[in-house]
């Protein structure tokens, strides 16, 4: 879900910002959506819910998850999913399968910075 508002376009292989277009709601904005006045929330209703979507919009939207740390914090959940994975794997024996379930976790998380 950060991806989406961080990514380098030609590295994502999608385009920035195309989750927000097409108005799904997903934790980056969850979280700039809880912390955010009446304002903020009108903004995240009128591009997110009715898909009202204006110029300047995107950008608007990437300097409010900035603002509450949304996308901060979507990483931390990320690493928590993924440190929780690899504790599950932990009580298989090592094996290469184990390392590339292990490095598939790591890299999620990782490939968002």
């Amino acid at each position: 879900d950060a991806l989406d508002y961080t990514a380098d376009q030609a590295k994502l292989g999608k385009t920035v910002g195309y989750d927000f277009r097409e108005g799904k709601v997903t934790l980056p904005v969850l979280v700039a959506y809880a912390a955010g006045d009446e304002t903020e929330r009108g903004f995240w209703r009128r591009t997110i819910e009715t898909l009202e979507q204006r110029d300047g919009d995107l950008d608007f939207a990437m300097r409010l998850m900035a603002r509450h740390g949304a996308i901060a914090a979507t990483i931390a959940r990320a690493e928590q999913y993924a440190a929780s994975a690899r504790a599950a794997l932990a009580a298989f024996p090592d094996s290469r399968l184990r390392r590339v379930m292990e490095g598939v976790a790591e890299y999620t998380v990782h490939r968002a910075r």
